[in-house]
C-alpha cells in the first residue's frame, strides 16, 4: 500500500511555523527539566536569604574585609591581565604555524585546568622554594604565597585566558585594510596598533575585561591553594562563603547573594554583545 505524501506547505505557513519557536515535545520536556535544574538552586538562594539582616551581615568587619579585598584583587588582576593579555592576544591572532597553535593551547589551558592544580603549579614556580620564587626570596626578600599579591597572581592566572580568547577573535576579524592604509600614510607599527587596531577591538576588550574581572572575583581553588585563607589579607568572598558555611550560614548566603548580583550585572552588561546578537538575527 502506498501512503499518501504530505501536502507541501506554502512559504507563509513555513515562516509561521518557524517564527513560533515551539520545540517538539521530545525536546521541550528535557529543556524544561534542564532549565528547572539550573534555576531552582538560585531560587532557593533567594528564598532562604536573610533579607532583614542583610545589611547587618554585610556590615560585619570580616565580611566587609572579604568584600573589599575581593573587589581590589579582582580589579588588580584584571589590570594585569589587560597589560599582559592584549599583546598576547595580538601575537596569537597574527601568528601562524605550529608554534603559535601550541602557544594558544597552553595559554587557554587554565580554562579547563582544575583551579586547585593551578594553585599547586603556582606554588611550585613562585613558592619560597619554587623555580622562580627561591630567587625572588634570595635576591629581593620577596615572597608571593599567602599574601595579597599572591591573591592577585592566582586570580590573574585563572582569569586572563578569558580576556585573551575574546580579544584574539576580535583581532582576527578586525579590518586589516585600515591598518594597511595607516602604514601607507607613514604611521609606525606602534602608532597603528594604538590609534587603529585598539579602537577597532575596543568593544571586545571591554567584554573580555568584564569576563576576566567576574572570573577573578569568583576564583576559589587557586586562591586558597596559593594564597591561603587569612581574614583581611587573603580571604576573598568565595573563601569567606566556604568558611562561613560551617560557622555562620546566614553570612554565607549574604555573600553568595553579592556574588550572584555581580554575575547578573555581568550578564546584563554583555547581553547586547552575545545574547542580544542572537535575538537580532
Amino acid at each position: 500500500m502506498v501512503l499518501p505524501s504530505p501536502e507541501p506547505r506554502s512559504a507563509q505557513q513555513v515562516r509561521s511555523l518557524t517564527d513560533r519557536g515551539r520545540a517538539p515535545w521530545p525536546l521541550a520536556i528535557p529543556a524544561a527539566i534542564g532549565a528547572t535544574f539550573l534555576l531552582l538552586p538560585l531560587l532557593g538562594l533567594l528564598v532562604r536569604a536573610p533579607w532583614r539582616g542583610l545589611l547587618r551581615i554585610l556590615a560585619d568587619d570580616t565580611v566587609r574585609q572579604a568584600l573589599l579585598l575581593s573587589l581590589f584583587s579582582a580589579t588588580a588582576a584584571t589590570a594585569v591581565a589587560v597589560v599582559l593579555g592584549v599583546p598576547l592576544a595580538w601575537v596569537l591572532a597574527r601568528s601562524t604555524g605550529r608554534a603559535s597553535a601550541l602557544l594558544r593551547g597552553l595559554v587557554t589551558l587554565p580554562l579547563v585546568l582544575p583551579p586547585v592544580v593551578g594553585g599547586v603549579a603556582l606554588l611550585l614556580v613562585l613558592g619560597r622554594t619554587g623555580l622562580v620564587g627561591r630567587w625572588l626570596d634570595a635576591w629581593f626578600g620577596f615572597t608571593l604565597p599567602f599574601t595579597t599579591a599572591g591573591v592577585v597572581v592566582a586570580e590573574t592566572f585563572v582569569a586572563m585566558p578569558f580576556l585573551v580568547i575574546t580579544l584574539e577573535s576580535a583581532f582576527r576579524s578586525a579590518d586589516r585594510g585600515l591598518e594597511e592604509a595607516a602604514f601607507t600614510l607613514g604611521a609606525s607599527r606602534l602608532t597603528v596598533f594604538r590609534r587603529v587596531t585598539l579602537p577597532l577591538v575596543a568593544p571586545a576588550l571591554g567584554a573580555g575585561a568584564v569576563l576576566c574581572w567576574a572570573r577573578a572575583l569568583g576564583e576559589f581553588g587557586a586562591t586558597i591553594t596559593f594564597a591561603g585563607n587569612f581574614p583581611g589579607k587573603t580571604q576573598t568572598m568565595p573563601l569567606a562563603v566556604y568558611l562561613a558555611m560551617e560557622t555562620d550560614p546566614e553570612a554565607a548566603i549574604a555573600l553568595s547573594l553579592v556574588l550572584l548580583a555581580v554575575s547578573i550585572a555581568v550578564l546584563a552588561g554583555l547581553r547586547e554583545r552575545w545574547l542580544g546578537s542572537g535575538a537580532a538575527r
